[in-house]
């Protein structure tokens, strides 16, 4: 399936490289956050158009995988504190920061956007370049696959700077890693190495420098050629596994796989077995 490149900003003398850049074509989107001076910390307007071009996937039948990456020698450094939004405008006698404003922007916020990934209805994967530290890290975590170049380093920041964990890293971590690993990289808060980060299950893979293109091409071009529909089923299953107990779940997968017998994918993939020739998926 080809479809044609979409890409916002265009690189010239006149008109500077936008600051977050969308591609599409062959079933995958690739977005890619484009501030490396910066480190690629996260503004607010970059996170609000990662988190509407997921929805607009999910209803888009031409895409079939995203891949989140980025510029440069960092992927994101965490959210960038100097770009904030201005407090609203309130009495003088009110203080200018309320218990509650922190909260309500961290639900419309950074949590928010780690929602949009994990609930993306096509398989996501973070390709990661380099330093993925506080709510980049978690961007990455909450991705379906994860693959890194051996020199990246993943950093629960948070501890080095005062701050409890934010962007469902508590959610995110003790599903990964376990309780006891969650422990350690939020409390110390060390640099964790990509090979490192393969190794206790934080991530998928860690790759060489010269093969990471090539690596995030080949899973991103098998995604997005395989069974769609089953991959967001699968997907959701496996988020709800650790939510609920045992016997919900069998209650809901059982639905499911009722459901998902009847996709145009899954006839293919019977008729494909008996026919003894390879499985040509739709994503439908």
């Amino acid at each position: 399936m080809t479809s044609s490149a979409v890409v916002e900003g265009v690189e010239g003398s006149d008109v500077p490289p936008a600051e977050i850049t969308l591609d599409v074509r062959d079933g995958i989107a690739t977005i890619t956050l484009n501030r490396p001076d910066a480190g690629n910390a996260l503004t607010g307007d970059q996170r609000e158009k990662i988190i509407a071009w997921l929805d607009q996937f999910n209803e888009d039948p031409t895409v079939r995988c995203v891949v989140l990456t980025a510029t440069g020698r960092f992927f994101c450094t965490g959210a960038d504190l100097r770009n904030q939004s201005a407090p609203p405008a309130r009495p003088d006698d009110v203080p200018e920061k309320l218990v509650g404003d922190v909260r309500r922007a961290m639900l419309r916020g950074a949590i928010r956007l780690i929602h949009a990934i994990l609930d993306c209805e096509k398989p996501v994967v973070a390709a990661v370049n380099g330093t993925a530290a506080g709510i980049g890290a978690h961007i990455a975590f909450a991705c379906d696959l994860v693959v890194a170049t051996e020199k990246a380093k993943f950093i629960e920041v948070f501890a080095r700077r005062g701050l409890a964990v934010d962007g469902l890293g508590t959610w995110l971590l003790p599903r990964l890693v376990g309780l006891t690993r969650a422990r350690e990289l939020v409390l110390l808060a060390e640099d964790v190495p990509a090979p490192r980060a393969a190794e206790i299950g934080l991530i998928t893979r860690s790759v060489p420098a010269d093969e990471f293109d090539a690596t995030v091409a080949d899973i991103a071009s098998r995604l997005a050629a395989g069974p769609t529909r089953a991959h967001s089923a699968n997907k959701w299953l496996l988020n709800r596994s650790l939510d609920v107990e045992r016997h919900t779940l069998a209650q809901e997968e059982a639905w499911i796989v009722d459901v998902m017998s009847n996709t145009v994918d899954a006839n293919e993939g019977v008729a494909s077995f008996v026919e003894r020739r390879p499985t040509r998926f739709r994503g439908f």
